[in-house]
């Protein structure tokens, strides 16, 4: 922990937008490693996921929030909350936005929502991989058009263009500060939770459209195996809302299922550097998304919950 502060610079950014602009690939370029999912669907993080990145005269902590959009269940107002929560709570507010799209509703939505914010936002256009630089220009005024934002950067989060000049920008606006994470830690969220978010990614992206954000994963143990020292046991279950969903999810004869912990166990396997053996049940839990008990019980918490 960094005793003195010498000029050294920290703060919180919050990294927000509408579902499917590439926040979780951001988050997981900056830090380096995958701590946040990431899916073609909409509103695949569903907690906020925090991800430390550390320097020689910076700590930056990023928060990866939920897609915002206007809620339908409970769950939807867990997410929206989740997100507006942060805004409170950080020094620079990261406004993520596709460059490969026009401005739509949902893009005014969020801007709406950032109105009054006492701190610095940015326009990060992600994507610029996908697009035309001359589209640029245009696309940036249309934004700030529609409101004052302190910086307008374009950026490819998965091919990592111009992110380090996104970092810099970002290092300049922090105050001087402590350092709150040792530096070779990337992320605040236990070892539990990362695993039930790589399962879930691979659930999602396996099912496709035929299982839409109806799946929640509870890990039951994280343990040595009693026989071999060396491998870590992983018992999880994958709770869905119908029984035709539960059906799904298994496949064929099991296929499916044994898909989804064989690409999950690569990761989990990666995340903890050790063997894994994984171990997945399919439960289902009618209406979970909106009935409150459940939503507390798969780690969904919130005061008002």
């Amino acid at each position: 922990m960094q005793q003195e502060n010498n000029g050294f610079k920290s703060g919180f950014i919050s990294i927000i937008g509408r579902p499917n602009v590439g926040k979780s690939t951001f988050l997981n370029r900056v830090v380096g490693q995958k701590i946040a999912i990431m899916s073609d669907k909409p509103q695949t993080t569903r907690n906020k996921v925090q991800g430390v990145v550390t320097t020689n005269d910076t700590q930056m902590v990023f928060i990866d929030t939920p897609g915002i959009n206007e809620p339908r269940h409970k769950l939807g107002d867990f997410m929206l909350k989740v997100a507006k929560n942060t805004f409170r709570e950080v020094d620079v507010l990261l406004f993520v936005a596709s460059a490969d799209e026009r401005i739509g509703k949902q893009d005014r939505f969020v801007l709406e929502m950032l109105k009054g914010i006492d701190v610095p936002v940015f326009l990060v256009l992600n994507k610029i991989d996908q697009v035309h630089p001359d589209n640029l220009p245009k696309l940036i005024e249309s934004y700030r058009s529609e409101f004052d934002f302190a910086e307008a950067i374009p950026i490819s989060a998965l091919q990592g263009n111009n992110v380090e000049n996104l970092l810099a920008k970002i290092s300049e606006r922090l105050p001087e500060g402590p350092q709150y994470y040792p530096a070779d830690q990337v992320t605040d969220h236990p070892e539990r939770f990362i695993i039930s978010e790589l399962i879930r990614e691979k659930a999602l992206h396996l099912t496709r459209e035929e299982i839409p954000h109806s799946i929640a994963v509870v890990i039951e143990k994280i343990a040595p195996d009693e026989e071999n020292p060396d491998m870590v046991r992983v018992q999880a279950i994958i709770m869905v809302e119908r029984d035709s969903q539960k059906g799904i999810v298994i496949g064929k004869k099991g296929a499916l299922l044994k898909e989804i912990g064989s690409r999950a166990r690569q990761d989990i396997q990666n995340l903890l550097g050790s063997k894994v053996y994984l171990e997945l049940w399919v439960k289902v839990q009618k209406d979970w998304r909106n009935k409150a008990l459940h939503l507390r019980d798969f780690g969904f918490r919130d005061d008002e919950y």
